[in-house]
């Protein structure tokens, strides 16, 4: 009887898995659902919880011995769970501990779409900063080769309170983007009516890019993004908006520089509270024509 029980309780989380997958790809034809209710195709890192005095050294305990990283696939505190929002997957971040979801699969040549919302925690060191989170792109390696020591090698598509879209190399990523040229202590503002500038790793300006203008929505609604990516050449879409227009996708490994232009994808936990819904993606085979005109 028992046995009877578990390969029953087994088919009806593999009908629903199914049919929430289903009921999401209908809508959008071509394009493929990510999130399901036991996230199936996703693995997870988690790092530390980092302290307000974080320098970008390895975490230490009070008699200077190295604090090891949580790991790969130990979902500590519950930082990733899964929830139903009118029977559509949704995924929440903690953000408790630094680290991200990835997926299972590398992708090259796609659209990415999702929805993002802010929760209501943070945590050290953002306890009385903005909300921040991202998705990191064309993601490879080992995580927890970036500054705080969470995630991989990527670009990313930021996340933030009033900067939906800005830019950040993660690791030795470098890139080249549309953008206005910093002065001073100002930064770099994209704009796709300026000449492509290089940003990151081994260029003269720091990996740190400003989205075009702000197209976020209203504090605890749904935030629509969107991320094209073609053979090293992107975009940050925000709410239908095009923020930001890069190329030239590549990392250094040490002597030179080498494509960076297909990976896994990284949903990031960064101490905010975030939650994510809807992750489509779609193959291309060429940058899509309402698109074009920005390269």
């Amino acid at each position: 009887m028992k046995t009877i029980i578990k390969l029953f309780l087994c088919s009806m989380l593999l009908f629903s898995t199914t049919f929430e997958l289903h009921a999401q790809t209908s809508k959008n034809k071509d394009w493929t659902s990510l999130i399901d209710s036991n996230l199936s195709q996703w693995e997870t890192y988690l790092s530390y919880k980092h302290k307000n005095n974080y320098n970008g050294q390895v975490p230490v305990d009070s008699e200077g011995k190295v604090i090891e990283p949580i790991g790969y696939n130990k979902n500590e505190a519950g930082v990733f769970t899964v929830i139903q929002e009118n029977n559509v997957p949704v995924l929440r971040v903690s953000g408790e501990y630094y680290g991200c979801v990835f997926t299972k699969n590398s992708y090259k040549n796609y659209r990415l779409k999702l929805k993002v919302k802010w929760g209501t925690k943070k945590w050290e060191p953002r306890t009385d900063k903005l909300f921040d989170a991202g998705v990191l792109y064309h993601s490879q390696g080992p995580a927890g080769v970036d500054y705080w020591r969470a995630w991989m090698l990527s670009q990313e598509f930021q996340f933030m309170e009033g900067h939906f879209g800005d830019y950040w190399n993660i690791a030795n990523a470098a890139i080249d983007i549309k953008a206005f040229a910093s002065e001073g202590v100002m930064s770099s503002i994209a704009d796709e009516n300026q000449s492509f500038l290089p940003f990151g790793t081994h260029t003269e300006r720091t990996g740190y890019c400003t989205r075009k203008d702000n197209y976020e929505s209203p504090m605890g609604s749904w935030t629509e993004v969107e991320l094209v990516c073609f053979e090293g050449k992107s975009l940050h879409i925000v709410n239908g908006h095009v923020v930001m227009v890069l190329a030239n996708s590549r990392f250094w490994d040490g002597t030179k520089f080498k494509p960076l232009i297909e990976g896994k994808i990284q949903l990031q936990s960064e101490a905010s509270e975030v939650y994510y819904k809807e992750v489509m993606i779609k193959p291309i085979n060429e940058i899509p024509n309402e698109f074009k005109k920005y390269f």
